[in-house]
């Protein structure tokens, strides 16, 4: 046994002997009668100890509702000596080592004892012909969530400090179960109330009381479960989707880093000028997504194409051509990715018409492709690793507005011209960190999972 665990165990065994001490000290021969409401009382915990589950390192049962009934219906001592008896019994289920038993049966006799004292303290001896029922009701339930809270300060803690358990983790489970653990709480304050008209038969109750926590406290767990659950395994699969996606990019980019570069240009001043039309983040990421992908059809091309030094063939021009409808089919083999590959399949359409590979005009051509099209248009004029001698941002501009209305969508052109004018907008071609920051595959993978968890 590790010295952090000795430790805790030593600890543990010290507020175990107190804690029994505590009750042996507090005990009154009334507080064991009658006899036959311990043993359901016993019968009721141990049973609810056979229902019970493990969640991130605690284990959870209906046990807590017998045990707080005993310390408002008996005293501190039956309660200790019940919750005793629920651990040993936990104790052999799970098969705990002998560190982990100490500090859960040191546990299950302490919060017994804290809560019988609190309700003596508070509310004594209850009468149930007096008037302070609505008193008592509530002391009992003050008992029951201080009691809880207490149980699970003292587990969580010594599974942090000897285990390791995050804290956080079990914090999140414990808010989870809260809910339940008060509605649990207000019905057994109810029973406690109802004992003193009904007698034992109230303790049938209690079942019908724990039976509804635990259905209620495990239909909870297993839905936070499943949500991680599927957390996780969302994100697994947006990582291994985004990861073949981004392993093209940079093959892209070890093949022909012009081109490469050239979509992530492409990408930031879509970005930015789709946010000067006003279209809202999500529709700002997807454009983004895009104008990266936008030449990944690219990647079929055959090298005497793709690094031709000459004037093309008609033929290869054709085949040219047809790189947004490639790359439009890599892409959409991506679940929840079609509006992107719409974008990528039709960025080479004129705002005319007689573009290609579908030849729409006008509002047919999707808003992100026309916005791909002109910082597309730019980037090549401009950029000092295109396929042409670049021209200054001042004379690409002007060609811009020449080609408005027929090329590319004059809107579209307006916005992007007073992005460089007004924002100073600029991509480094030669500069690799303006690479890698405007890929933030990470961040795309976020992205794409966040509204498959919210569905």
């Amino acid at each position: 046994m590790r010295s952090r665990q000795l430790t805790i165990a030593i600890v543990a065994a010290s507020v175990l002997a107190a804690s029994v001490t505590g009750a042996i000290l507090t005990s009154r021969a009334e507080d064991w009668q009658p006899l036959s409401l311990i043993g359901l009382l016993l019968v009721l915990a141990l049973g609810s100890e056979l229902l019970g589950f493990e969640l991130k390192g605690l284990r959870l049962s209906g046990s807590f509702l017998a045990l707080v009934l005993a310390m408002a219906l008996l005293g501190p001592a039956p309660a200790v000596a019940i919750a005793i008896a629920c651990a040993l019994m936990d104790t052999a289920i799970v098969r705990r080592s002998i560190d982990r038993s100490l500090i859960n049966i040191a546990t299950f006799a302490t919060f017994p004892l804290v809560g019988g004292l609190m309700i003596h303290a508070l509310a004594g001896d209850f009468d149930p012909d007096a008037n302070d029922a609505l008193w008592f009701g509530g002391v009992v339930l003050t008992t029951f969530m201080i009691a809880n809270t207490l149980n699970f300060a003292m587990v969580a803690t010594a599974s942090w400090l000897a285990y390791g358990v995050p804290a956080r983790a079990m914090l999140r489970s414990f808010a989870t179960a809260l809910p339940s653990e008060f509605a649990t709480g207000l019905l057994t304050a109810s029973v406690a109330f109802t004992y003193g008209h009904m007698g034992v038969g109230s303790i049938a109750l209690a079942a019908v009381v724990l039976l509804v926590f635990l259905y209620i406290l495990r239909a909870s767990v297993q839905a936070e479960e499943r949500g991680e659950e599927l957390e996780t395994r969302t994100r697994e699969l947006a990582s291994l989707q985004m990861g073949l996606l981004s392993t093209v990019v940079q093959t892209l980019n070890m093949r022909d880093a012009m081109t490469a570069r050239h979509s992530t240009a492409v990408a930031r001043y879509s970005r930015e000028v789709a946010k000067m039309l006003g279209l809202d983040e999500r529709a700002q990421d997807l454009i983004h997504t895009a104008a990266l992908l936008h030449d990944i059809g690219k990647v079929v091309l055959p090298d005497s194409i793709l690094f031709a030094e000459r004037k093309l063939t008609n033929d290869e021009w054709e085949q040219i051509k047809l790189h947004p409808v490639h790359g439009a089919k890599l892409v959409e083999r991506i679940e929840g990715y079609g509006p992107v590959a719409e974008i990528v399949l039709h960025h080479h359409e004129r705002f005319s018409g007689g573009g290609y590979p579908a030849g729409i005009a006008g509002e047919e051509i999707p808003i992100g492709a026309r916005i791909l099209s002109v910082a597309d248009t730019y980037d090549v004029m401009t950029a000092r690793d295109s396929y042409r001698r670049p021209v200054s941002p001042e004379a690409a501009m002007q060609e811009l507005r020449r080609v408005a209305g027929t090329q590319l969508d004059p809107l579209v052109v307006e916005a992007f011209i007073r992005m460089i004018l007004e924002k100073g907008v600029a991509f480094s071609h030669t500069d690799e960190a303006d690479f890698e920051a405007e890929l933030a595959f990470e961040k795309r993978v976020a992205e794409y999972a966040r509204p498959r968890m919210a569905a």
